[in-house]
């Protein structure tokens, strides 16, 4: 069942932080959409991991599953945060998205839990692009036309921006260095049933 789409809504770092250390109310549900490695490389106590393919493939049962809740939804910049923020609202869920991500989170002194460190995912893709962008350019002088492959990188990243889309992020999120070292048992849905 589709629900109508919702208005999307924004918190400030510091707003969120004064709602999580506030013990007279119950918080809201924090919903990290970044990769399993990202999250175990550095999370915000208390919140789970859905990443956002998750959340654009199941949306529906996200929504049944967080019903009812006020859920802040977490990335490193903000962006995919927002982008999971209008998969949800499609499915009827209001969410609100944390502006600046985990960075903005930390520059306030909120807490981190850390582990195993990799490269955000966003830094990921500018590694590979530049280094395709670079090997076609200097590959083009012993192989003619090799620079229609920088051209076509530039392209992808001009739509990336335009359509608030990655598909070289896609990619790099389902890699074996973007999963946690040690898997949890269950779905990200299991979890969030879990602590309601």
């Amino acid at each position: 069942m589709t629900r109508p789409s919702t208005t999307t809504a924004s918190v400030d770092a510091a707003s969120l932080l004064e709602q999580v250390r506030d013990a007279s109310a119950p918080g809201p549900r924090l919903v990290d959409v970044r990769t399993p490695a990202e999250f175990e490389a550095g999370h915000i106590p208390g919140s789970i991991n859905v990443p956002l393919d998750i959340v654009r493939s199941q949306a529906e049962q996200l929504c049944e599953a967080l019903d009812g809740q006020q859920v802040v939804l977490v990335c490193r910049s903000g962006q995919r945060a927002g982008q999971a923020q209008q998969s949800l609202g499609g499915a009827g869920l209001p969410s609100t998205a944390l502006q600046g991500g985990v960075t903005a989170w930390e520059g306030v002194g909120g807490d981190l839990n850390r582990g195993r460190q990799v490269w955000e995912l966003e830094r990921q893709v500018r590694l590979v692009a530049g280094l395709i962008v670079l090997l076609a350019v200097l590959g083009s002088v012993l192989v003619p036309g090799l620079q229609w492959v920088a051209a076509f990188v530039g392209a992808g990243l001009t739509f990336a921006a335009l359509s608030n889309s990655c598909a070289m992020g896609a990619v790099l999120s389902r890699m074996p260095w973007n999963q946690r070292s040690s898997q949890p048992s269950g779905s990200p849905l299991d979890a969030l049933r879990a602590v309601r």
